[in-house]
């Protein structure tokens, strides 16, 4: 059964590859033919070419694309939020995350709470590849490690409780 996971993974990894790759990602295509259709861009249009060049690691105070648009989150960690959310972490986060900053499959996850707002990392966790087809911190986090976020089956509350270990892990 791992071995089909495993397989299901890197074909949707492969999947998700050409399908980024197929739909263009890159704007510097310097093709004379394009030339008339990159002028009269709209701003929006323009706004998308900017996402080509964002640093994935740089700080973003996006909410990204989902249902969580203010999340509350106290001055001080809820200890017991923070326990639940690590032994969720530990069973469904740690075969691609660290809690370090180093890269497993996925980028490693310290300081994660200084970078990105808390609806942002709730909106990830819940709505990935929603994420990484719109928010364009995840497309560029998508193009940078090449492995596409999968949906862990997370709740709402349980991802309250990662983003509440998460914040104790950057305190730490």
């Amino acid at each position: 059964m791992k071995k089909i996971q495993v397989l299901s993974v890197a074909i949707a990894m492969l999947a998700g590859s050409a399908f980024f790759s197929s739909c263009g990602g890159n704007s510097n295509n310097t093709d004379s033919s394009n030339t008339e259709a990159n002028s009269s861009a709209t701003t929006d249009e323009a706004d998308a070419n900017d996402d080509a060049v964002l640093d994935p690691d740089a700080k973003s105070d996006s909410k990204g694309v989902g249902r969580f648009t203010s999340v509350d989150v106290g001055a001080t960690i809820d200890e017991a939020m923070a326990t639940k959310g690590q032994a969720i972490f530990d069973t469904k986060c740690t075969a691609c995350h660290k809690t370090t900053d180093e890269k497993l499959v996925g980028p490693g996850l310290k300081n994660i709470t200084n970078l990105r707002t808390p609806e942002w990392i709730m909106n990830m966790i819940t709505n990935p590849e929603e994420m990484t087809k719109k928010d364009p911190v995840a497309k560029a986090l998508f193009e940078k490690h090449l492995v596409q976020m999968t949906f862990q089956n997370v709740s709402d509350d349980e991802a309250r409780q990662i983003l509440e270990f998460l914040r104790k892990n950057d305190k730490g």
